[in-house]
């Protein structure tokens, strides 16, 4: 429900273009979406170019970057509200992006911060 929230932040705070990450889901029933998804996902990563060269980052730092994002999605507190949030929609009954990221924001902000080490 969160985790395209999540990660996207996630890239954000580690200083990844967070636009890097798409997550859009489509039926077999739905080809022509499909393929329309792909080939925009496709045009933004070229776009984009290399990861971590358009961040201006080299290899080494790069690398730096998504371990520190790796340890962060790994952060058992973080999950840990990740699992709340997702308890808040659901008892709020309300499923627009809108509210599904105003959630995630205010639950995940402390643990994500915490994660980063501050």
């Amino acid at each position: 429900m969160g985790v395209s929230f999540l990660i996207k932040k996630i890239l954000q705070e580690v200083g990844i273009n967070p636009d890097r990450f798409g997550l859009q889901w489509a039926s077999a029933a739905e080809a022509p979406r499909f393929v329309r998804l792909i080939t925009d996902f496709t045009a933004k990563a070229r776009e984009l170019g290399p990861i971590g060269k358009s961040e201006g980052f080299d290899q080494e730092e790069l690398q730096k970057r998504l371990q520190q994002a790796t340890r962060m999605a790994e952060d058992r507190k973080l999950r840990m509200a990740m699992g709340t949030a997702t308890k808040t929609v659901r008892k709020d009954g309300i499923f627009t992006q809108e509210h599904i990221d105003e959630v995630f924001a205010g639950k995940l902000e402390k643990p994500i911060k915490t994660a980063l080490g501050g």
